[in-house]
């Protein structure tokens, strides 16, 4: 059976899928072959795991969704109970030295100066700013982000250097860990040299790898103080998750989201952990996909479109406290 076939329904292979499960990868079947889910509801008191999958450990593109990662390792670096005030009072240089492509709230080359710390992780979080990114990456160190996947466990998970390497890397860059701003809006335009993930700079992972992420860090097994668990849980409830999916009514969803759009490459990316009355479900899901045109918004709103509604098959299963 080819890879991007390779189909595991659920833990126990052989059983008879649930009408849950079927439900579920109904909804994305008729999307591009390279794609891969996880959805994981664990074990709580009576009520039994479910887990539901196709291709959960196959490394896709995932965009934006590893910048929750860097969200994770930096606040880890600063975890103690002032760690609002930390983040909040630190000042950190908007310039030419972090400006990046893809920055619609810190605007390069227009805006510039300096911003809070705090200011940086929500445009990283909320608007997905690359600029933004860079700029929280500097300050946890790409080889610390690396260091912390690692100890966790999460081995197919890759982040760049920056945001700016990984875009001059994709462009044929050869000096792409060392491009400055100028020499980066200065190359011609054109097909990418690289593909969106390689082995070099790319933001990759499996489901498998973001959900076994997810399932931890929202419950703050990697922060010793509440206060950094209601810092990260804080950013991650605001991020742009919540409005491209447009999740249903009476969902706490925290999470980050991966997109991107160049002729011949799309990508989608979704991934992080929804609450409901006394049941956590974790999920990851991830369409990488080949269309000439620049844009193939009918597939994006299908992808969209399938996450909400098995949001709402596993909000009738499993978030009223009658059925959980």
């Amino acid at each position: 059976m080819p890879q991007d076939q390779e189909i595991a329904p659920s833990p126990a292979r052989g059983r008879r899928p649930s009408a849950l499960e079927r439900g579920i990868l109904a909804l994305f079947s008729d999307l591009p072959e390279r794609k891969a889910i996880q959805i994981l509801a664990p074990a709580s008191g009576k009520k039994p795991e479910l887990l539901i999958e196709i291709n959960a450990t196959r490394q896709m593109f995932a965009a934006s969704t590893m910048k929750a990662i860097i969200l994770c390792e930096r606040l880890r670096q600063l975890d103690s109970p002032s760690v609002e005030k930390q983040i909040k009072d630190h000042q950190l240089p908007l310039d030419q030295s972090v400006w990046s492509p893809g920055s619609d709230i810190f605007n390069p080359p227009d805006l510039s100066g300096e911003v809070s710390e705090r200011t940086a992780m929500e445009a990283m979080i909320i608007h997905s700013d690359n600029t933004a990114t860079d700029m929280v990456l500097k300050q946890a160190g790409p080889d610390a982000v690396r260091s912390f996947m690692s100890s966790i466990g999460l081995k197919k998970s890759m982040i760049p250097n920056s945001t700016r390497s990984f875009g001059a890397y994709l462009a044929g860059a050869p000096n792409y860990k060392t491009i400055t701003w100028e020499q980066l809006i200065s190359m011609p335009s054109g097909p990418l040299a690289r593909p969106l993930l390689n082995e070099v700079e790319t933001l990759a992972s499996s489901p498998r790898d973001l959900v076994s992420f997810f399932s931890r860090a929202l419950q703050g097994d990697f922060f010793s103080h509440r206060d950094t668990l209601f810092q990260f849980r804080r950013i991650l409830s605001l991020g742009d998750i919540n409005y491209l999916v447009q999740f249903p009514v009476g969902m706490s969803v925290f999470g980050k989201a991966g997109y991107a759009d160049i002729p011949g490459s799309h990508a989608r990316s979704i991934a992080g952990g929804v609450y409901f009355p006394d049941r956590w479900v974790y999920f990851s899901m991830v369409l990488n996909w080949d269309a000439e045109e620049a844009e193939d918004q009918d597939t994006v709103n299908a992808f969209y479109d399938a996450i909400r509604k098995s949001m709402v098959l596993l909000q009738h299963r499993l978030g009223s406290r009658k059925s959980s």
